[in-house]
């Protein structure tokens, strides 16, 4: 999922609470959903930026030839400007878009 195009607040936001019930039914399992999400949004971001960065690093590690590149600030900054993972987590259950099941509660059927 392309992440960078997601519109969603860049700062927590104040929500009712009777928004994180549905499907659910369960306050602390949507919140065990949500943590779930935003690691695997995390992880994502990361091994995403470290595919990019590691297209500036120098073959040398000599100090004094290391030099900012433009480049690679524009980077940061653009990555730092995206939301937080757990704020996108958000955003996509409060949109339907993440499938979680409960193994606990299809064993219970039976």
């Amino acid at each position: 999922m392309d992440f960078k195009k997601i519109k969603t607040e860049n700062t927590a936001v104040t929500r009712q609470k009777d928004q994180f019930y549905k499907g659910t039914g369960n306050i602390y399992e949507t919140v065990a959903i949500l943590s779930k999400r935003a690691n695997q949004i995390s992880t994502e971001l990361k091994e995403e930026l470290g595919k990019k960065i590691s297209e500036f690093s120098s073959s040398s590690d000599n100090l004094e030839e290391i030099f900012e590149n433009r480049e690679q600030i524009e980077l940061a900054k653009f990555y730092e400007k995206l939301p937080k993972p757990t704020l996108i987590a958000v955003h996509e259950f409060l949109n339907d878009q993440i499938y979680y099941r409960n193994p606990h509660k299809e064993n219970s059927d039976f």
